[in-house]
């Protein structure tokens, strides 16, 4: 199933969604200046809800089948790549050691995507009936919409710490963001 079928389960959308990172990975690493700094806010967004989409909606489901610990292992590397990704976005995607730093993030985000394709989503899987992961789909995607659009390593990895910080950064994060694209627009 792809992004096309009416009916994807959350496994096929989460997995659809690690192939447009990569892709956004590659865009980062192909261009330079405003097109680099383009590609990697789209990248930091997409990262940054889809992860707390993961964390209120999927790691809960998958404990029973996959386990706490490989639920906490994929917890622990979202905790870290939350920070070393605020770092890059506060760095900027012009500075001299962005490209290295960039390419260590890149390292680990995808090897954390290999965890979960390998570990957690067959159990997820085999664990949950279709209709439930239909449905699950659905609350991703729910979660996505509210999610803040920038790391906030503070925020923690819980579903309950997504939940009460989420929205009100996520307000935040929005207004910033209608207010930048406002400024580069020469509207401002």
């Amino acid at each position: 199933m792809g992004t096309a079928t009416k009916e994807q389960d959350v496994v096929d959308l989460l997995l659809d969604q690690h192939q447009q990172i990569k892709a956004l990975f590659a865009q980062v690493k192909a261009a330079d200046g405003d097109a680099k700094r383009d590609a990697f806010r789209q990248l930091v967004r997409l990262l940054a809800v889809h992860e707390a989409a993961e964390e209120q909606v999927v790691h809960p489901a998958a404990r029973d089948g996959a386990g706490e610990a490989v639920v906490a292992a994929r917890l622990h590397e979202e905790s870290d790549a939350k920070k070393v990704l605020s770092d890059l976005h506060d760095l900027g995607t012009d500075a001299p050691d962005f490209d290295v730093r960039f390419a260590a993030f890149e390292r680990a985000v995808l090897q954390h995507a290999a965890h979960e394709e390998q570990e957690e989503f067959p159990e997820l899987r085999r664990t949950t009936d279709a209709a439930r992961l239909r449905r699950m789909t659905g609350a991703v995607k729910a979660a996505e919409a509210v999610a803040p659009t920038r790391p906030h390593p503070a925020a923690g990895e819980s579903a309950l710490g997504n939940m009460l910080a989420g929205p009100p950064l996520a307000l935040f994060d929005r207004m910033r963001d209608a207010v930048s694209e406002w400024s580069r627009s020469g509207r401002g």
